[in-house]
């Protein structure tokens, strides 16, 4: 009987797109996972693929996709702790999840974000997908952490950058990690504040990814890492060459997944 297999994507804003690649190229090779977890941006696109929407659906919605479908200044940034609100965020994912719940997932899902309060990790199992992936996508000052029963949460990947051990906890007996950040490139220079904040975010979360990999290497049994050198996260515009990389990274390792499945 073939092993259970669990995928964990991570956290990495433009260049997540390289998840739906990573999809795809799985799709081709008959290679499903029985579960997922995401972080982040990793957890919008695992979302999506576990209601049932196909790879080739993301791209279409992604290339059409503008920075005005998803920026909306707030007018009090600093009370509200965040530049952008979520509402047009909201109505697009509204659009393509119908506000499902994870129970009626196709694949079952885990997302993680961080607890502002207690400064935890949090993972989320139950109750409204649209609203746990959109804590996990709360890139501090960029966008409001949600408040969900009284409780503030941001970003997963500023404790969990790519969740291995929920999908670990989800059962599974083969753990494959897809990364898409990598280690932290070599920038020319830093101009302003808003890069300053985003410059030291990546650095930290790099030497803790680095830590978090030797820490749970036992129980992951294949760390991919997509290359595309020189590709920003922060970015709107969606990247073919992105894609590509997941969509090689996923062709190239379809033999070693389905090798550990069947092992």
């Amino acid at each position: 009987m073939r092993k259970k297999f669990g995928l964990a994507l991570s956290a990495g804003g433009a260049r997540g797109i390289a998840h739906v690649g990573f999809l795809q190229a799985l799709d081709e090779e008959g290679l499903r996972p029985d579960c997922i977890a995401g972080s982040s941006m990793g957890s919008v696109i695992g979302a999506c693929y576990a209601r049932g929407m196909t790879p080739a659906a993301m791209t279409e919605v992604l290339q059409q996709l503008r920075a005005g479908d998803i920026v909306n200044i707030g007018l009090t940034p600093i009370s509200k702790l965040g530049l952008m609100k979520w509402t047009k965020v909201r109505k697009l994912m509204s659009s393509h999840l119908q506000d499902c719940t994870f129970d009626e997932l196709e694949i079952p899902f885990r997302c993680v974000a961080v607890d502002l309060k207690s400064g935890r990790l949090h993972t989320f199992s139950e109750g409204s997908v649209i609203d746990a992936i959109l804590a996990s996508s709360s890139i501090p000052t960029v966008f409001r952490p949600v408040e969900l029963n009284g409780t503030l949460y941001i970003d997963g990947g500023v404790i969990c950058r790519v969740p291995v051990k929920q999908v670990k906890e989800m059962g599974a007996d083969v753990v494959v990690a897809v990364d898409v950040l990598s280690d932290v490139e070599e920038v020319e220079n830093v101009s302003n504040v808003f890069a300053l904040v985003m410059r030291v975010y990546d650095i930290m979360d790099a030497n803790k990814t680095a830590h978090d990999r030797r820490r749970w290497r036992r129980i992951t049994d294949l760390w991919l890492e997509p290359h595309m050198p020189g590709v920003s996260q922060y970015r709107f515009k969606f990247d073919r060459e992105v894609y590509d990389a997941g969509y090689r990274c996923g062709k190239e390792n379809a033999a070693k997944i389905r090798a550990l499945l069947e092992g």
